[in-house]
């Protein structure tokens, strides 16, 4: 009786070993998925700053009190520094 005690102990033992590694496992890769959503989440965020100024210096040049054509070089220079910025970026994201 006690020998039938001791060995549904032991059964009892293992499976709580073998339930006990599952769930370190599975710890392990939701630890690595959050890692992996937090540097997304952290590149999306920086993605939306980098719009936001894109869309403030749009509007401080629709806001210049200047004559079209002015306005047109203006326009034009300030998206190719935009576009040099976007490059700048992506090279610093590699």
């Amino acid at each position: 009786m006690i020998q039938e005690e001791l060995q549904k102990l032991e059964k009892l033992a293992l499976q709580a070993s073998s339930k006990l590694l599952e769930v370190g496992e599975e710890n392990q890769q939701l630890k690595q998925k959050l890692s992996e959503v937090s540097t997304a989440l952290d590149k999306k965020e920086q993605e939306i700053e980098h719009f936001k100024n894109k869309i403030k210096i749009s509007n401080i040049v629709d806001n210049q009190p200047v004559n079209p054509e002015q306005s047109t070089e203006m326009s034009d220079l300030i998206n190719n520094y935009i576009q040099e910025i976007d490059h700048l970026i992506t090279y610093l994201s590699e």
